[in-house]
């Protein structure tokens, strides 16, 4: 679990796959409290990251308690039973952080949580709240999540008004997130493996500074190392307002099959 330093790159080889990936973490230049956590395990297949919410202590408490989750998960099984799994343990966190905020008497105590796990050539994302996960692959750049956010509802209202009057929420307001209600819904999508694809799991702190062009040129030359340090010190570059999180998955699979679109594991709004 990464929260604030620079560990190495780590890889994965299995018969099919050989997966290598990196993370890092910084509280940014403006906030002393690292709320942001993420999650590393090639060996399991398994990567996410957790951006907290809550002030101080409790957004850290949330964010470690959604990765602690997702630790060790069996590596075995189908890409529709390893998104099962890791739902149930995601509502499982959801449950844990609605008691705790009950027994200190607070709102909410919650977390964005972005994961991205594999099986066999497959990959699925599985997410809630604004943290991402992007994939680079042949010279371009997807966004494989959608923001569960005010801002994001009001521009899939209104994609095709012109009408700039409209109001626009602050971008942070989130409409989704582990502990952010009794019930939580979490949205899923997942495609074949192509050989060379790379993916990005990140927090706010890094979107809010750095744009979809200097994040693709990160991850063009393919070293997860690399493109962790160069995307999280181009944010600071560019202000640092909040926590910076990303972690950096790249696969090799000479035997892969062609790229495929992109289709639904579990339904999405």
């Amino acid at each position: 679990m990464g929260s604030g330093g620079t560990p190495g790159a780590t890889a994965r080889e299995t018969s099919e796959v050989c997966w290598t990936s990196a993370s890092r973490s910084h509280p940014g230049r403006v906030r002393e409290v690292n709320e942001d956590a993420c999650l590393e395990q090639p060996l399991c297949g398994v990567w996410a990251v957790a951006d907290g919410m809550g002030g101080h202590s409790l957004g850290e408490f949330a964010s470690r308690l959604a990765i602690r989750s997702l630790m060790d998960l069996p590596p075995s099984g189908t890409l529709e039973q390893r998104a099962a799994l890791v739902e149930a343990r995601l509502l499982e966190a959801n449950r844990r952080l609605r008691a705790e905020a009950a027994r200190r008497d607070v709102p909410v105590i919650g977390t964005t949580i972005a994961a991205l796990l594999v099986a066999q050539r497959r990959f699925a994302c599985v997410w809630a709240g604004d943290s991402r996960v992007y994939l680079y692959r042949e010279g371009r750049l997807w966004q494989l999540t959608r923001d569960h956010s005010q801002l994001e509802a009001v521009r899939s209202v209104h994609v095709a008004s012109s009408d700039d009057t409209l109001d626009r929420p602050a971008a942070n307001v989130i409409t989704r997130a582990l502990g952010g209600g009794d019930s939580l819904e979490l949205d899923a999508v997942g495609a074949d493996l192509a050989d060379g694809d790379v993916f990005l799991l990140c927090s706010d702190g890094l979107t809010n500074e750095v744009g979809d062009v200097a994040i693709m040129q990160a991850l063009m030359p393919g070293n997860c190392r690399l493109a962790a340090d160069a995307l999280v010190e181009l944010a600071l570059e560019r202000g640092g307002h909040d926590n910076i999180t990303v972690v950096v998955a790249r696969a090799e699979d000479l035997s892969s099959p062609d790229r495929t679109v992109l289709h639904p594991v579990m339904k999405a709004d």
